[in-house]
């Protein structure tokens, strides 16, 4: 009963989260033809964030921004929000392309970008695995940009 309540809270606060964002938000999710929405790829995206925001409301039940899990996700957040916003701004002819092993890649990449984001707060940028990471992320560009166009 216990977990039902809280998967109940998680939900409430996620909705008056999506609520509170403001107009730009809003807008730009208005300004979204429905055909890409409704695509595969930008389900994959939104499942990414509706999971990634679930973690964090569970986090901070116990926990402030400043604590570390809750910063990742909050830097994940935030690349994730640009790969979306560069769907959201195709035109509707290009939703065929927007297929679910596109949204993989973008998740890829998006995970490569917040690992590199993480190690470059702690490494110089010859580092090999500041340089493996930026070569992983030009890795998974370069396929999506294949199939974007």
């Amino acid at each position: 009963m216990i977990k039902t309540l809280v998967s109940v809270s998680l939900i409430f606060v996620f909705v008056a989260a999506c609520n509170a964002q403001g107009p730009s938000r809003s807008t730009l999710r208005q300004a979204a033809d429905p055909a890409i929405r409704s695509t595969p790829a930008y389900a994959e995206l939104l499942l990414r964030k509706t999971e990634l925001e679930a973690e964090a409301e569970s986090l901070l039940m116990e926990f402030t921004e400043e604590y570390p899990k809750v910063k990742d996700i909050r830097l994940e957040q935030d690349i994730l929000k640009a790969e979306t916003q560069r769907l959201l701004v195709l035109k509707p002819a290009d939703a065929g392309k927007l297929t679910l092993a596109l949204g993989k890649l973008m998740l890829g990449k998006v995970s490569h970008a917040a690992a590199l984001k993480r190690l470059q707060m702690q490494y110089q940028d010859g580092h090999p695995s500041v340089k493996k990471e930026k070569r992983m992320i030009e890795i998974f560009e370069a396929a999506i940009k294949e199939i974007l166009g």
